[in-house]
């Protein structure tokens, strides 16, 4: 599938900014799931101070502001294709060794109701086991934007019991790692059925299974990543994979704006299947 994407965040301030300092990761990279065919990133309002891949193999941009900004524009755009491999994008690779995405992190260290859920799955292989909790989240967590913030934990989402993908997925993590599997956090974008118009991008979870390599579960929508999705960071949990971070000296209020358009190049009807979550 031939995918056109352009995601515009624009942060406006109500009295100049003494400095700024941002984390962009919005830069998807090829790999056996797409091709980038081309993609560019603009900043207005801000300097790209440094390029650079970090140790999740992230393409990652810093961009600092210093003089009294008062909007940045951030515009990352491109077109991808993509390919359906039912979720596996393969063998381990990079600099971060395996074992580490075994390692919890505040939003997804276990409690009880989560370790509970991890021994409550049962499956004939790993991968048997990895599709059952997917879709054990799914039923059990609801999609209700607006429940959670960024630093909600996998734990506490669980308890609600709802939450939006960012949420899917940090209990996805949890549970896998709690099953001894290492687990990871996806950032990226989603091809929605009949709406180009999004408010934000989607996440989802990888799991290490013995044989295959990464496989990607998104429990949002009960579903493994295939050509809809475009896959651009990952890590640890949301802190590693964020889009757009940062930091800023000031007492300087913040509105942000996001305008973000995923199509499908020549095709006018959105293929079946529930697509529905963002974070």
């Amino acid at each position: 599938m031939h995918l056109k994407i352009s995601h515009t965040t624009e942060y406006v301030y109500d009295e100049p900014v003494a400095y700024a300092l941002q984390r962009l990761r919005l830069h998807p990279l090829t790999n056996p799931m797409q091709t980038v065919l081309n993609w560019s990133l603009s900043v207005e309002g801000a300097k790209v101070e440094a390029g650079y891949a970090d140790q999740f193999g992230n393409r990652t941009d810093l961009v600092s502001v210093e003089g009294g900004e008062r909007t940045i524009r951030i515009t990352a755009s491109g077109e991808v294709r993509t390919i359906d491999r039912a979720g596996v994008l393969g063998m381990h690779q990079g600099f971060v060794p395996l074992w580490l995405f075994l390692r919890e992190t505040p939003r997804t260290q276990p409690g009880t109701l989560v370790r509970d859920l991890a021994h409550s799955i049962h499956g004939e292989s790993e991968l048997a086991k990895m599709h059952a909790l997917m879709e054990a989240i799914h039923t059990t967590v609801a999609y209700e934007p607006g429940t959670t913030t960024a630093e909600t934990t996998a734990e506490q989402a669980l308890e609600a019991r709802k939450g939006v993908c960012q949420d899917h997925a940090h209990i996805f993590i949890s549970a896998a790692r709690v099953m001894r599997l290492p687990a990871r956090y996806v950032s990226g974008y989603l091809l929605m059925d009949g709406q180009t118009e999004q408010v934000a991008t989607h996440a989802w979870a990888e799991a290490h299974i013995p044989g295959l390599g990464w496989v990607g579960f998104d429990a949002a929508n009960k579903i493994c990543p295939d050509e809809r999705y475009v896959r651009i960071a990952c890590g640890l949990c949301y802190r590693d994979a964020a889009p757009v971070s940062g930091m800023r000296i000031g007492q300087a209020g913040e509105n942000l704006h996001v305008s973000l358009k995923v199509e499908a190049e020549g095709q006018t009807q959105m293929q079946d299947g529930q697509s529905q979550s963002q974070s």
